[in-house]
């Protein structure tokens, strides 16, 4: 059913993926040093879609020494030249729109519709940093100082050589914010994107060759975490480490970057709470409850997978629920009338189905779902397909009201009070993302204050804007992406103090 979705056109000119061009250094695609592969997978199917391979410790190295030769021609090329070339790259993302949006649902399962949203965000991250690369002069700032003969100045410089190594959920998205920020702050850059869904990431090398991006400043590889990730993180070359995935992944890898003190940016998992208070818009609340699990299948870092709803209006709003979520269509990204595709991976499928066999053990009560059976759609087919679930009256101590699923699974509460909303709320060990839903503007800003999280939305929820920062708290990670904050991120500061030639305080000088 799946492979007769995807177009001819893409079958006929593969992704460059599956035309074994993958190991992207020095502007050009270089063959491998070892039989060390990996297998990547339809999600629709479950079929093999290509084999990729493993980027050696040698491999890595020849990578990170091209960086390094890059570094100091990239940070001294004029801001407008940089942004020149960021400019025309993302003039090629759009012109190659439909082709890149093709290539990530085959190879991630997203809908068709969600990659092409998600092509869009890539052309405006690279045309947002762009304008910050024109900006970055203005960031420099002279200080006052107490002592009138001393000038004292700051100076923001690229960081230099960075590691950068991005998630499967948002394949090419997630790697431009942090791929886009390097080359307009003047950095040159190692991008390891996942191994469940690399093949955006290797056609974007391409299309940045073609944007006339000098050799060097941006090399793509390929491989899994523990083998080619391992060989990144603990290269002594770069001087950062951008990393976007699991809790246990990123301590893993500060683990790693201790021993070279390398600087770490981590945006991870999350557990995000939806506040509903009995004043809510119950058709619009409903459609953004909707989005906040079901876009993307649930695998969503911020996805708003705990939701609670004040006493007053519970019942009608599970039932408005019911109705809504019984009409989603699950099948294969390519599919027009789908609303949500597979999951990534077997890895994935299996973890969500697991999650779902611990809701039977706890006696979790399913509003809709809650099976491990595909969707009647879809029941033939061996792809990761799971059923849309709603778990309702979910207690707090469940290990899917406390742990992150990434899935099409949403836990539902009631609240008595504010007090309480805001309780359950903060009561986790994540701080990506939370909602908050209310006609009363003034509730929803003391309400949205008391959050602990990196991101509120009021009155919806998952937007996140290429010019506004993202990240979290607690273990959700630490540093920003998009925004002047996450520019500043592939950024370091120098005080530079001054005084006239000739100036000194006599300390020691005996007169």
């Amino acid at each position: 059913m799946a492979g007769m979705c995807v177009p001819e056109d893409l079958q006929k000119n593969k992704p460059l993926g599956l035309q074994g061009k993958c190991l992207f250094i020095d502007n050009d695609f270089v063959a491998p040093d070892s039989d060390d592969f990996f297998d990547t997978f339809d999600p629709s199917t479950g079929e093999v879609l290509c084999k990729l391979p493993n980027a050696s410790e040698a491999i890595v190295d020849k990578a990170f020494k091209s960086c390094e030769k890059a570094r100091k021609g990239w940070a001294s090329t004029p801001a407008a030249e940089r942004a020149a070339v960021m400019e025309k790259i993302a003039e090629l993302v759009l012109k190659n729109k439909e082709r890149l949006a093709a290539i990530e649902c085959w190879d991630c399962g997203k809908a068709l519709r969600e990659c092409e949203v998600d092509m869009d965000g890539v052309a405006d991250a690279f045309k947002f940093n762009a304008q910050m690369a024109l900006s970055m002069e203005g960031f420099n700032e002279d200080k006052d100082t107490p002592l009138p003969d001393y000038k004292v100045r700051v100076q923001w410089e690229p960081i230099g050589v960075m590691c950068l190594i991005t998630p499967w959920n948002y394949p090419l998205l997630m790697a431009v914010q942090k791929v886009a920020a390097s080359i307009g702050a003047g950095c040159t850059a190692v991008l390891k994107p996942s191994e469940y869904a690399p093949l955006t990431c290797i056609e974007l090398a391409q299309i940045c060759k073609e944007a006339g991006l000098p050799a060097g400043v941006l090399n793509v590889l390929t491989g899994v975490g523990a083998k080619t990730g391992a060989a990144m993180t603990k290269h002594p070359l770069p001087r950062k480490v951008s990393f976007t995935g699991s809790v246990a992944t990123g301590k893993a890898i500060m683990r790693s970057c201790a021993d070279t003190l390398k600087a770490v940016h981590l945006e991870l998992g999350g557990k995000s709470p939806m506040i509903v208070f009995e004043d809510a818009d119950r058709e619009a609340t409903i459609d953004w409850i909707m989005t906040g699990i079901f876009w993307g299948a649930g695998q969503v870092c911020s996805a708003t997978s705990r939701v609670m709803i004040q006493e007053g209006i519970y019942e009608d709003f599970l039932k408005g629920l019911q109705e809504t979520v019984g009409k989603l269509k699950v099948g294969p990204g390519f599919a027009k009338d789908t609303d949500f595709g597979p999951l990534v991976s077997v890895q994935q499928y299996e973890k969500v189905l697991n999650f779902l066999k611990v809701a039977k053990e706890e006696g979790l009560r399913p509003l809709v779902g809650g099976t491990v059976d595909r969707p009647a759609e879809v029941a033939g087919t061996k792809g990761y397909y799971v059923q849309p679930a709603v778990f309702v009256d979910v207690p707090v101590s469940s290990r899917l009201w406390k742990e992150e699923i990434f899935g099409p699974v949403v836990c539902i509460r009631s609240f008595k009070t504010e007090e309480e909303a805001v309780s359950l709320a903060n009561d986790t060990e994540y701080g990506l993302g939370a909602a908050v839903m209310t006609k009363d503007l003034k509730r929803a800003r003391r309400v949205t204050e008391a959050i602990e999280s990196g991101t509120v939305w009021e009155n919806c929820s998952q937007p996140v804007l290429q010019n506004q920062p993202f990240g979290g708290f607690k273990q959700s990670g630490f540093g920003k992406e998009c925004g002047r904050e996450g520019f500043m991120e592939y950024l370091q500061g120098k005080a530079i103090f001054s005084v006239q030639p000739g100036y000194h305080e006599t300390t020691f000088l005996k007169k």
